[in-house]
């Protein structure tokens, strides 16, 4: 067991407990402030941050009235001064405002940022020894080791709060971890999961983005459809729970209400059962040691009927291959994964790309890109502007 995971906490006390919500304008956020606004007497607003959507951050700043907002985007700071600068609020943009953000002294964080953007205020937040409920896959693919030592340093918590891993979380057994077997994580296979791999070519971003059971953004949604997302929730468990990739097992489940589970060496297997609903894995972080209600429809089994099953299908899914090399080459290749499955993304949802040249693209810098040790927040930065430039350059020969 990772020392990241606790079964038990402490409150010192009956005070509502205060919160800072990095990225509160993506889905997770606004599920996350969803939930606050359904027990105010239990929670403060404290900070809240954003990249560039300024009308919500606006909206949210005016209803939950933090200390603190902070937009990424510098560009957009005129117009949130001039629509909250008359109401207290403390006001700042940039990058390192996000990290301010991450700094301020409160209970729990939600790291919610999308990408390796997120990766320097999820530090930042771990630093502090808060309960730091982490959205964000990508800091742990990107620099798992990194986070987990600084966690072991201050002392804090960190939650998982993707559905899997939040699955796996409540069902571990982390008084006796020698007795898992190993991890099964759940994946919908999206919206392509019976598509003929030769019918991919045509893919469009709406397709690709019309998931059958989440609402996501856009970024998500197509590491979705290529299961890309999986092969980062594969790096993430393994860093999150300790166990290389051979005792992590990815199952294709198209129903998503069997959201993972953990098998033991006496052949019991445990899930977590829910409908597909983020807000219940955020009230589990939110509440946590506790549990609060959540409005998350109620799971009805005889009316599902059944659930089915299959594993993933490698022609269909190279991604997720192309995510457990990079976990055992080590070293900065998850780095390189990241940063090119971004750039590729990006691209695909730009229509300079197609589909398939997605994982095509990744696979070509993982091949390419120099074989480098991650021993520094530095060195993550450098292997990453690296990937970037390759994955750019593969771009624009594909887009000629």
């Amino acid at each position: 067991m990772a020392v990241t995971l606790s079964s038990k906490a402490e409150r010192p006390d009956d005070r509502p407990k205060r919160i800072t919500v990095l990225g509160s304008t993506g889905s997770i956020g606004r599920n996350t402030l969803d939930l606050v606004a359904r027990a105010p007497d239990r929670f403060r607003v404290c900070a809240l941050t954003a990249w560039n959507n300024v009308d919500i951050l606006v909206e949210q700043a005016r209803q939950f009235e933090p200390e603190f907002v902070a937009i990424g985007d510098e560009e957009k700071f005129d117009t949130l001064q001039d629509r909250l600068g008359e109401s207290g609020i403390e006001l700042a943009a940039g990058t390192d405002a996000l990290v301010a953000a991450a700094e301020l002294e409160v209970d729990w964080i939600m790291s919610a940022i999308v990408g390796a953007a997120g990766l320097e205020p999820t530090l930042a937040a771990v630093r502090q020894g808060a309960v730091v409920a982490l959205a964000n896959k990508e800091c742990l693919v990107c620099a798992g080791q990194l986070i987990l030592d600084e966690v072991r340093t201050h002392g804090s918590t960190l939650l998982p709060v993707d559905s899997e891993h939040n699955a796996i979380f409540q069902v571990y057994d982390f008084e006796n971890p020698d007795s898992v077997e190993r991890l099964i994580l759940t994946a919908s296979g999206g919206p392509f999961r019976t598509r003929s791999p030769d019918a991919m070519g045509d893919i469009t971003p709406e397709q690709a983005c019309d998931h059958p059971n989440w609402s996501m953004g856009a970024k998500i949604s197509v590491d979705s459809a290529t299961m890309m997302n999986k092969g980062l929730e594969v790096i993430e468990a393994h860093h999150l729970f300790g166990l290389p990739d051979s005792q992590i097992e990815v199952l294709v489940h198209p129903q998503s209400v069997v959201h993972s589970l953990v098998a033991y060496k006496d052949g019991s297997v445990l899930a977590q059962l829910g409908t597909p609903d983020m807000r219940t894995p955020i009230s589990f972080t939110l509440a946590w040691p506790e549990r609060m209600a959540s409005p998350s429809q109620r799971l009805d089994l005889a009316a599902l009927g059944r659930l089915d099953f299959e594993p993933p299908d490698p022609q269909r899914f190279p991604a997720l291959r192309l995510a457990r090399e990079a976990l055992r080459s080590g070293g900065g290749a998850p780095v390189v994964l990241n940063a090119a499955n971004e750039v590729a993304v990006d691209a695909f949802l730009q229509r300079r790309i197609g589909y398939l040249h997605i994982a095509e693209i990744v696979a070509y810098c993982l091949d390419r890109a120099p074989q480098s040790s991650v021993t520094s927040l530095a060195d993550v930065r450098d292997i990453d502007a690296g990937a970037r430039r390759l994955a750019a350059g593969r771009v624009d020969s594909r887009s000629q």
